[in-house]
This record gives C-alpha cells, sequence and structure tokens, in this order.
C-alpha cells in the first residue's frame, strides 16, 4: 500500500497494490497491521454503506465525543467527491477542507481521524460508499457544519444537490463551538 500525507495533519490517503489480470483484479481493502504501519493506530468497530444517485450530498457530518469517529472510507461502486473539514480548534488548518475522488476504478481508500466533518457528493448512479468507523454511532453526538458555507467555501461543482432534511440545517463555522 502506498501512503501519502495531505497538507493537513492526519488525513491519509491509501493506495492499495492492486492485481489485474483478464479475471478481474484482487487487492486488500483492509488489513490492520499496514494501517497501523502508516500511523493509523484505531481499532474499527463498525461499519457503514450506503447507496447513492449521481448528485446526492451527504455531509458535513461528526460525532462528537466520547462517541468521536474516524473513518476509513472508499467506494465500492461509482464516483465520489470526498470532503472534509478540519474542525480542530488547535489545527493550523482549523477551517480549511480538502477533497479528493474516490472511484471504483482508482480504488483509493481515505483516512479521516477524529476531528473533522465529512461528506461526499456522488458523482454517478448507483453509487456504493463504504466507511469503517473507529466508533458506534450515536444519534445524540451527530452535529454537522453547512455543505455550502462561504467561509469555508468547498468547490462541489453543482449548485443544487439532493440534501437531507437534516444536511440543509447545518451549523455556519462563524457560529459553530468546536468539541475538539
Amino acid at each position: 500500500m502506498v501512503v501519502e500525507k495531505t497538507f493537513i495533519e492526519g488525513l491519509l490517503v491509501l493506495k492499495p497494490k492492486v492485481f489485474e489480470d483478464a479475471r478481474g483484479y484482487f487487492f486488500e481493502s483492509f488489513n490492520q497491521k499496514s494501517l497501523i504501519a502508516a500511523g493509523v493506530k484505531e481499532i474499527f468497530v463498525q461499519d457503514n454503506q450506503s447507496l447513492s444517485q449521481k448528485g446526492v450530498l451527504r455531509g458535513m457530518h461528526f460525532q462528537k465525543e466520547p462517541h468521536a469517529q474516524g473513518k476509513l472510507v472508499r467506494v465500492i461502486k461509482g464516483a465520489v467527491l470526498d470532503v472534509v473539514v478540519d474542525i480542530r480548534k488547535n489545527s493550523p488548518a482549523y477551517g480549511k477542507y480538502y477533497s479528493i475522488e474516490l472511484t471504483e476504478k482508482n480504488k483509493i481508500m481515505f483516512w479521516i481521524p477524529v476531528g473533522f466533518a465529512h461528506g461526499f457528493l456522488t458523482l454517478q448512479d448507483d453509487t456504493i460508499f463504504h466507511y469503517k468507523c473507529s466508533n458506534y454511532y450515536n444519534k445524540e453526538s451527530e452535529a454537522s457544519i453547512a455543505w455550502n458555507d462561504k467561509d469555508v467555501n468547498i468547490n462541489w461543482n453543482i449548485e443544487n444537490p439532493l440534501l437531507s432534511e437534516k444536511d440543509k440545517a447545518g451549523a455556519l463555522l462563524k457560529d459553530f463551538i468546536s468539541p475538539f
């Protein structure tokens, strides 16, 4: 696995070694020892998967302590623009975002530690998105920041994504008190 650091401390882009031939392909989508060697020490306790049509935006979600989650994400089918915002108060990158395209073809995995709001925009119909979580979901701990916050200025390349009611109500960063 090739591990690439990003300009935001803690975020890792993980590129698995893929073995392809006329039959198809094979790769390790999860290997705890490889993740530990890359600096990811968390143990994963829950897997989530979603199916979305093109133009669905899910985010920008996080869970507050004591139920905060690190996430290892990837696309099984289709493609997404995956985006995180650093919401760690003492981080030099507070309020900055990082985005990456995750697709079934590039097989890239993305490690998102605790302290980030996370979301994604589906770029193809029938996209299947998978994430491993380092903590269990807890409804009382869930929160979000606005996907379209002008201070964060995420370039989604879409004007009217399909959003849940919950995702329409995210907090603005300027009105937000980070729990991290």
